[in-house]
């Protein structure tokens, strides 16, 4: 009878304090606080590069230089929504055949619509964009616009970190969300000019987050190659060097480590080392 006084005492004591901890405990693993991702040794900005020995755009002897072996990266890009974004220009040799991948995470979906990357399209703007549920149906959605016509794709939440990919070959068109395929479209003769991260060209529909390794080739990349650079996790390096044009992995700087120059021009944007949450390693 003692033992269970003693037992009643101490949880009426301590049993408080107890739930408390649990709850803080709780909470820090939602916020990612214990992710392993957390730990893990991060990359310095500028860690990882593309060296080519002949210069700019030439394909002889390329390699990667550095750490390239995956490591997260110490920060990622993060844009406000209003007045924040990178601006590009023209992305040469991107005609009829061209691929992007990017890894982005949305803190909000207002405003409705979000620009990830945008460029001239048909008559227009086109781009890759995140909608709400007003503009996708049931759920919220990433899909491709092309000035014309707009597919949608994939279903999308906040605060989630999302591969996102498409490789044109002609005028069709595939999406990739998280190395899967998720749907094709058509696109006419449509080369990637006036690009913009977290834009539009005509600075509209801004994106509200993060983005992290922008990748641009000039050829249609498959969905083999798509997929390794999901599982490569997002601080992952090119994998077709040959026909790489822009490389941003945005630690830090707008930097193109292509060894092309493409160099981003940054307007209103930061850089945060406290990107982990809706994190998950492939």
């Amino acid at each position: 009878m003692s033992k269970l006084q003693s037992a009643m005492e101490y949880l009426m004591t301590y049993g408080w304090a107890i739930l408390i901890i649990a709850v803080v405990l709780g909470a820090l693993f939602q916020l990612g606080i214990f992710n392993a991702s957390t730990f893990t040794p991060k990359a310095p900005p500028g860690a990882c590069h593309v060296f080519r020995p002949n210069g700019p755009m030439t394909t002889s002897f390329i390699n990667l230089q550095g750490i390239c072996n995956g490591e997260l990266p110490q920060y990622v890009g993060v844009f406000s929504g209003t007045n924040s974004y990178i601006s590009l220009g023209n992305i040469a040799g991107t005609n009829n055949y061209w691929s992007i991948a990017f890894w982005t995470r949305t803190s909000t979906l207002s405003p409705l619509v979000q620009y990830p990357i945008g460029f001239n399209g048909i008559g227009g703007h086109a781009g890759i964009f995140i909608a709400d549920t007003n503009d996708c149906g049931q759920t919220a959605c990433i899909g491709v616009y092309d000035g014309f016509s707009i597919v949608e794709g994939s279903s999308t939440a906040t605060n989630t970190w999302y591969n996102v990919a498409v490789s044109k070959s002609g005028t069709t068109y595939n999406l990739y969300v998280n190395g899967a395929f998720v749907k094709s479209g058509t696109m006419t003769n449509l080369p990637l000019n006036q690009v913009f991260f977290a834009s539009r060209p005509d600075a509209a529909l801004l994106l509200h987050g993060m983005l992290a390794n922008m990748q641009i080739y000039n050829s249609t990349i498959s969905a083999n190659e798509i997929g390794a650079l999901y599982n490569e996790g997002l601080g992952g390096a090119p994998i077709a060097l040959s026909s790489l044009v822009g490389w941003w992995p945005l630690n830090g700087d707008a930097k193109d480590y292509s060894g092309n120059n493409n160099n981003g021009v940054p307007t209103g944007i930061s850089f945060s080392s406290s990107w982990q949450q809706g994190y998950s390693a492939p």
